[in-house]
C-alpha cells in the first residue's frame, strides 16, 4: 500500500488509501487542529472509563442523557475528520456507514417507525465505527504505548475499588448504580457474593477494562524498558486480583487468550523467551502470595464456584467456548423464517429502543450480537456488517502477524484483546462499543510507526 502524502496545496492525497496492509508513513509533525483531534480522542477514552462513575456518583440525576456523553465527541472527531480528508475510501469504513444511512430510513418507514430508536442504533455505524478509522490515522504507536501506560495506572486503584465493592454491602455507597439506585449496582455472583461493577455502570466494562489492560501488561513484560518496573507490577498484581474479585469467567478467558497469543510471540521470536518466563515467574510469586491471604482466599472460592456452576450449566468449556463465540453465528442465522427483508428496524435490539417501543428493559431482538443486527437489519444487511467485521479483523490479522514476525509485538498483543471483541462484541452496551472503538482504532494505529522510525511504502 502507498502512504498518505501531501501535495503542495497541503491536500491529502487519498486515492491510493486502502486498509490491505494498514501501512502508513508516520508525519513528522502533526497541524494545531490534529492535536485538537487528538486530544478528543484522549476525552473519550477518559469518558469511556469514568462514564458509569459520573452516572452512578457525581450526577445520578443526569445518569440517563449522559449515556451517550462520548457521541458528541465522536461526532465532532469524525466530521473534523472527513472535513480534512483523512478517511481512508475503503469498504470496510464506507459499508457500514452506506448500511447505516439506509437503516434510518428502513427503520423508519419499514420497520419499528420511531425515528429516535432508529437515530440511536445507527449513531453505531456513523459515528463510532469510523472514529476507529479516525484513531487509526490520528495515533501512531508512540500514542498507543502513552494509552497503554495510563491504563496500567488506573488498573491499580481499579482493583483497589472493585475490592471494596466486593466486600461491601450493595447498600453502600461504594455500590451505589446508575442514577444513584440504592438497590446496589452489583449483579449475579456466588457464595452471597455480587460482581462489583468498578468504575463502569455494568459489570462488562469491568471485565472489558481488564481484558484491554492485559493485553498491555504482556506487551510491557516483554519490552520492560517502555514502561515503570513498579507500576507494571504494581498493574499485574492488580490484573491478578481482579480475576476473583471480579467473579468473572470472561475475564478469565480473556487473559487466557492474551496468554496463548504471547506463547505464539515467543514461539516466533525466541528473544522474548527470556522475558516471558521472567514474567511468569513474577505472576506466580503474585498469586501465591495473594492466596496466602484470606482476603484474596475468600474471593477466589467464590469465583471457582461460580465458574464451576455456570460451565456445569453451558454443557462443559467446550460448550462455552463454542457457543460464545461460534455458536453465536449459527444461532443468529436460525429461526428467522418470519424476519423481514430489512429486518425489524435499527436500534430495536438495543436496551434504549426496548424503553422507548416497549416501556421496559428488555431483548426485543436478541440477546446476541450477531443475532441482534440480523433481527435489527435483515439477513442481507445484517450479515453484511457480520461479515466487514470479520473481515476487518481477518486485515488487521494479518498485519499484525506480519509486525511480529518483524519484532514489533504491539500489534499482536492488543489483537488478543481486539479479535474478541470488534467482530462480535456487544455495541448495543455503550461499554462494548466504546472499548471495541477504542480497541479497533489503537490496532490500527499500532501499525503506524512511532515519530522516530520511518516505514517504506
Amino acid at each position: 500500500m502507498r502512504a498518505y502524502t501531501r501535495n503542495p496545496q497541503g491536500i491529502l492525497d487519498t486515492q491510493a488509501a486502502t486498509l490491505e496492509n494498514f501501512r502508513y508513513r508516520a508525519n513528522p509533525s502533526l497541524s494545531e487542529s490534529d492535536q485538537l483531534l487528538k486530544k478528543a480522542i484522549w476525552l473519550y477514552f477518559i469518558l469511556l472509563i469514568f462514564e458509569g462513575a459520573i452516572r452512578k456518583w457525581v450526577f445520578p440525576g443526569l445518569a440517563t442523557p449522559l449515556l451517550i456523553v462520548r457521541d458528541p465527541i465522536a461526532l465532532w472527531i469524525v466530521a473534523k475528520t472527513l472535513h480534512r480528508g483523512l478517511f481512508p475510501s475503503h469498504p470496510y469504513l464506507l459499508g457500514p456507514v452506506l448500511i447505516g444511512i439506509v437503516s434510518i430510513f428502513t427503520a423508519t418507514l419499514l420497520g419499528h417507525g420511531n425515528i429516535m430508536v432508529a437515530l440511536y442504533g445507527a449513531r453505531i455505524l456513523l459515528l463510532h465505527f469510523p472514529m476507529m478509522f479516525a484513531i487509526g490515522r490520528l495515533f501512531n504507536q508512540d500514542d498507543v504505548i502513552r494509552i497503554g501506560k495510563v491504563t496500567l495506572w488506573m488498573a491499580i486503584p481499579m482493583a483497589v475499588l472493585i475490592a471494596f465493592q466486593f466486600y461491601s454491602p450493595q447498600t453502600a455507597w461504594v455500590n451505589r448504580g446508575v442514577g444513584g439506585d440504592v438497590a446496589g449496582a452489583g449483579f449475579s455472583g456466588a457464595l452471597g457474593y455480587l460482581r462489583p461493577p468498578g468504575t463502569f455502570s455494568f459489570t462488562n466494562g469491568l471485565t472489558l477494562f481488564y481484558g484491554f489492560a492485559a493485553s498491555f501488561i504482556i506487551y510491557f513484560w516483554f519490552n520492560t524498558e517502555k514502561i515503570s518496573k513498579p507500576i507494571l507490577i504494581g498493574a499485574t498484581s492488580a490484573l491478578i486480583a481482579a480475576i476473583p474479585l471480579s467473579i468473572s469467567r470472561g475475564l478469565f478467558f480473556q487473559i487466557g487468550v492474551s496468554l496463548i497469543f504471547a506463547v505464539i510471540a515467543v514461539s516466533r521470536k525466541p528473544k522474548y523467551a527470556g522475558k516471558f518466563i521472567l514474567a511468569s515467574i513474577g505472576m506466580a510469586v503474585t498469586l501465591l502470595l495473594l492466596s496466602q491471604t484470606s482476603f484474596f482466599g475468600t474471593a477466589m472460592e467464590a469465583f471457582t464456584t461460580r465458574f464451576e456452576l455456570a460451565t456445569t450449566n453451558e454443557n462443559g468449556l467446550e460448550g462455552v467456548l463454542l457457543d460464545r463465540y461460534l455458536g453465536g453465528l449459527i444461532g443468529s442465522l436460525q429461526g428467522n423464517e418470519g424476519l423481514p427483508f430489512f429486518g425489524y428496524g435499527m436500534g430495536m435490539g438495543t436496551n434504549v429502543g426496548s424503553m422507548l417501543l416497549s416501556g421496559g428493559k428488555t431483548f426485543l431482538i436478541s440477546e446476541g450480537e450477531w443475532g441482534r443486527l440480523i433481527g435489527e437489519l435483515g439477513l442481507f444487511l445484517g450479515l453484511a456488517i457480520i461479515l466487514i467485521r470479520l473481515g476487518f479483523c481477518l486485515k488487521i490479522s494479518v498485519a499484525a502477524y506480519k509486525k511480529l514476525v518483524t519484532g514489533d509485538l504491539l500489534p499482536w498483543m492488543l489483537l488478543s484483546f481486539g479479535l474478541l471483541i470488534v467482530p462480535q462484541g456487544q455495541w448495543a452496551q455503550p461499554s462494548a462499543l466504546g472499548f471495541s472503538t477504542l480497541i479497533g482504532g489503537l490496532m490500527i494505529a499500532s501499525l503506524r510507526p512511532s515519530k522516530s522510525q520511518t516505514l517504506l511504502p
